[in-house]
């Protein structure tokens, strides 16, 4: 029996755990004949473009980074996001920035690249 590719991400290494198929691309994980991304959730950025995963955003205000002096300066590109549908505290977009590292930020603050 042969997988399907990852609905998200389209990727060929999908294996099966249990009855949930993963993506180790993308960590996306589905049960065999459903379909998650037409009911997922549409994340907009600040000019309300639909964001998807593995998307560029720039950010488009000084953020100030909790805990730390450092500051996510206007126009830091963030390359490969990947979004969070279930974010209680509004951080919808986990990230990897150079220079600062692994962070999440909140969709309002960027725009896609």
């Amino acid at each position: 029996m042969t997988l399907p590719h990852c609905p998200q991400c389209h990727s060929e290494y999908t294996y099966q755990d249990g009855e949930l198929l993963i993506c180790p691309e993308c960590s996306n994980e589905w049960k065999l004949g459903e379909h998650p991304a037409e009911d997922a959730v549409n994340i907009n950025d600040a000019n309300g473009n639909v964001l998807k995963d593995g998307d560029t955003v720039t950010v488009i205000k000084d953020l100030k980074i909790k805990g730390s002096s450092s500051v996510v300066k206007v126009g830091t590109k963030v390359k490969n996001i990947r979004l969070l549908v279930d974010a209680s505290d509004g951080h919808d977009i986990d990230c990897k920035i150079d220079g600062i590292g692994v962070m999440k930020l909140k969709s309002e603050f960027v725009k896609k690249a």
